[in-house]
């Protein structure tokens, strides 16, 4: 039996098709991929985009024309020509030959693609067979096709088998799919009727997607300017570059697409209709943020103090899940919008009161990406517990909460605490000094009522960095 380990280092797959947004979060990927354990980086189809086959009669649907260069692709040039300067601020980037290595072709003919084994559904296989420390997450951006052929290819070859049960056994108990939504059929007719028991985290959030600007905060709206952007964002180094932004004048596909005119400048709804586009997302200004819907699928990995990742109702920078009630081994995100584009925009904040640090952080990375020295950039400092992060408290009692701060910097650094009420079910007070935290629980608290403390270090370094850590003190 493979070792497993929960609270290992999670190991990350990423399937994803050729929409804008997953460039830019495919991007930022890159930029996380010191803190994310990445094992395989496939192209996939949706019920968006598919490459069709002339063999068979499939025409491509918003499809990039043949010979492009491929988002995936893309984003691997870019970290490639910034590598030189990223390992200077973390020696634990990967080559980007590793990363190359990493992409394959997965199963992209049509919507829910199934019909064969691919190279990429087959290096999707093997890692999910493969030696992992812990949990390993299936990403889908688009759809979960690829990673459905991956799990039948598994269950051809070892269902009827004396190693059955333990395969079944393994694949379950380590492998979470995070998808935002979902984008084909291949979950509920092949996924979830031949694996009742895998894990599945939807992760779509309104904040990272198309329609940002209607859920965040006006403080964080500087974020998503044209001039922010191009100071901190596209007009910064080799990754920057290829980020893509409103009115750009790029495109996605090889021909006429009536929803992407995201690339058109200056342009009313009214000239966009008469060219014949479809106007779903209200046009902004050019130069401002655009999209990174699939970001929500890996921030949960990033290590930041949230841990977003060892339990789904945490929370973090992509936002938090609740169970299903109809599914025990689903979870849905809170404040889900899922695939509309039309109707009233939701957002509880889960995600989008995160935007401004993951922004700041995602600009602090891009200037490592064009500065050759570590002094030459921010770094975000860490809150180090000193002991343990899970208390048990009784109703009406003090606690104090003691750590250590550690900015790389030497920059000062302010500290907060609140309780995060998403997944706590009592409440606290909490006060904040530079010695610690110090939490008295609610008298009001029930017997395995559960408190999460969160405790933010921020510098005041350019752009203002964050660090956390999440306490969960659990009422006896």
């Amino acid at each position: 039996m493979t070792h497993y380990d929960p609270n290992a280092r999670p190991r990350v797959i990423v399937t994803t098709d050729p929409e804008l947004d997953d460039l830019n979060s495919m991007l930022r990927l890159v930029l996380y991929s010191n803190e994310i354990d990445i094992a395989a980086l496939v192209y996939s189809s949706s019920q968006f985009h598919h490459a069709g086959s002339a063999d068979l009669g499939i025409a491509p649907h918003r499809w990039p024309a043949p010979g492009d260069r491929m988002h995936i692709d893309i984003a691997v040039d870019a970290y490639e020509k910034a590598y030189a300067n990223l390992v200077r601020h973390d020696a634990r980037y990967p080559d980007p030959q590793d990363l190359r290595a990493l992409v394959r072709v997965g199963n992209v003919v049509d919507v829910g693609d199934v019909s064969a084994p691919t190279p990429g559904s087959d290096l999707v296989r093997d890692v999910l067979l493969g030696d992992a420390p812990g949990k390993v997450f299936a990403e889908a951006w688009g759809g979960t096709n690829t990673i459905a052929r991956a799990l039948m290819s598994i269950e051809e070859e070892f269902a009827g088998t004396d190693r059955w049960r333990e395969i079944y056994e393994l694949i379950t108990r380590r492998t979470v799919i995070t998808a935002f939504a979902e984008q084909d059929p291949t979950f509920a007719e092949y996924i979830r009727p031949h694996w009742p028991e895998l894990e599945f985290r939807d992760v779509a959030t309104v904040a990272w997607g198309y329609f940002a600007f209607a859920v965040v905060s006006d403080e964080d709206r500087e974020y998503l300017s044209p001039d922010w952007m191009r100071e901190n964002i596209t007009g910064v180094g080799p990754i920057g570059a290829e980020y893509r932004v409103w009115g750009d004048g790029k495109q996605m596909a090889a021909s006429f697409d009536e929803e992407d005119y995201f690339g058109i400048a200056d342009a009313t709804e009214g000239e966009l209709a008469r060219l014949g586009y479809r106007v779903w997302c209200p046009v902004q200004p050019a130069g401002s943020w655009l999209s990174e819907g699939d970001t929500s699928t890996f921030a949960m990995h990033i290590d930041n103090g949230l841990r977003n990742w060892r339990d789904p109702s945490f929370g973090g920078w992509g936002g938090r899940q609740v169970r299903d009630d109809a599914d025990p081994y689903r979870w849905r995100s809170v404040g889900d919008w899922g695939l509309q584009t039309e109707g009233p925009v939701v957002d509880r904040g889960e995600a989008a009161q995160w935007f401004g640090a993951y922004q700041r952080d995602l600009a602090a990375r891009l200037r490592w990406s064009v500065t050759d020295t570590f002094e030459g950039a921010n770094h975000a400092p860490r809150v180090i517990p000193r002991g343990g992060l899970a208390l048990a408290a009784s109703p009406g009692e003090s606690l104090a909460l003691a750590f250590d701060v550690e900015d790389p910097d030497g920059d000062a650094v302010e500290v907060r605490a609140w309780i995060d009420a998403g997944p706590s079910t009592a409440t606290a007070e909490v006060s904040a000094s530079p010695d610690g935290v110090r939490v008295r629980v609610s008298p009001d608290a029930l017997a395995a009522d559960v408190i999460h403390v969160l405790v933010e270090a921020q510098d005041d370094g350019a752009p203002r960095l964050s660090g956390y850590a999440r306490y969960v003190l659990t009422v006896g």
